[in-house]
Formats: C-alpha cells, structure tokens, sequence
C-alpha cells in the first residue's frame, strides 16, 4: 500500500506522543534531556508546489500568486519549527527546496523548451530558500538557545547536474527506472525492461526521486549542517 505524505499537523501529534512514550521509560525530566539534545531534520515544499500548487486539479494557482503560495508555505513552516521548539527541540536542520526544475518529470513536461530544467519552477524554488532563510534568522533572533541550521539542498544539486563527473555520474537528466522520464511509485521497478543496471550511474531512480547514491551525498550536507549546531 502506497505511503500518503503526513501533514505537519500529524507529524506534530507523533512528536508528541512520543514524548509521552519517552517520559514513561526514563521520567519526564530524561525524555526532556533526550528531546533538547536530539537533533531534527526538517524538509518540505517540493511536493507543495509540483504536487500541488501547479497541478491542475488542485486550482491551487487560481487561489494565490506564486509569490502568495511562497509566503504561505514559509509561513507555514516557520510555526512548524517554532512549535517544535516550544515541544522542546534546540537543534534543527531546515533543508531548502532544490532545483525542483531539473526534475525528470518536469523536464519531460518541458516540451517547448526541448526537455531542458523548467527555469520558471528553478526560481519559485531560489526565492523560496532566500525568504526561508530570512525567516529561520527571525527565530535564531526570537527563539533563546534554538540552534537552527540551514542546508543548501539547491546549489548542492545544481553542482552535480552541472559536473556529474564529480561523483561519476553518467546520467543527470533521466531515471534509472523503467523510460527514466514519467514513471514513479508502482509504475517504477526493475521488471521493466527499460530499468538501468547500474543505478549508481544515474542522479535519478525515478522521475522525481534522487538514488540512493546521491541521497548518500546530500546526508553529508546534512551532516555538516548537524555538526555546526552540536
């Protein structure tokens, strides 16, 4: 059975009871110790935009301007950590959005461009992380002792497609699964005869998700990120 994406308000009610759970092995004051040291990684937006914002069912396009969806959604964001924070989490990672362009799909859907990254959904994403920043700074400046760290999720991928030798990449516009330009979920697996052979060649698995390979790579971006706020 396909996964659905929590919502935040959900992810907020398991953060809870959680705590809950924790404080009955090691008290309330050792699950307060684990929960203010612990530290939390926080990524979204992707699918609110392509997923939502411009799908056509949605109407979510008809109902705010590119630039209202953006404050919406950082706005959204910004209670999420400060909520967090009041649960009594210190130290947080916020990755921005990434080249959201450059995505498989996106390209593929890009037919008037001949299939190169859509720029218009590359700059939603480049303002999007400058207002994130802007608001995580607001919190680091609100918020007593919220060590909060940004990471570079954009450029760090905007740097492999451009040099994908770096990691020995011989493919960064197309998935390795089945045509590599539409398929994702069920529609993605190693029975179809188009599937690469060697997924450690390709940026992409699917048409929207990156391989295990260059989620390797980003979890170091991560882990620096992590390091500056121990």
């Amino acid at each position: 059975m396909l996964q659905a994406v929590l919502p935040m308000w959900k992810e907020l009610e398991y953060f809870k009871e959680y705590q809950q759970r924790l404080a009955k092995h090691v008290g309330p004051d050792g699950a307060k110790h684990i929960v203010s040291n612990a530290a939390y990684i926080v990524s979204v937006g992707t699918n609110d935009f392509l997923e939502n914002y411009y799908l056509l069912v949605t109407g979510r396009f008809l109902e705010y301007s590119v630039s209202e969806y953006t404050d919406f959604l950082v706005a959204r964001a910004e209670e999420f950590l400060t909520t967090i924070y009041r649960l009594g989490a210190r130290r947080v990672t916020f990755a921005g959005l990434p080249a959201m362009g450059c995505l498989p799909l996106e390209r593929t859907l890009n037919v008037i461009r001949g299939g190169r990254c859509n720029e218009e959904y590359n700059t939603v994403a480049r303002e999007y992380n400058v207002r994130v920043n802007a608001m995580m700074a607001r919190l680091r400046a609100k918020l007593q002792g919220f060590r909060l760290a940004y990471v570079d999720v954009y450029n760090s991928m905007v740097d492999v497609i451009s040099h994908p030798e770096k990691l020995g990449l011989e493919n960064v516009s197309e998935g390795c699964c089945a045509t590599g330009k539409v398929e994702m979920a069920y529609l993605c697996n190693d029975v179809s005869p188009f599937t690469c052979h060697d997924a450690g060649k390709y940026f992409f698995w699917d048409s929207f998700h990156p391989t295990e390979k260059l989620n390797r790579f980003f979890s170091t971006g991560i882990t620096k990120a992590l390091l500056e706020i121990l």
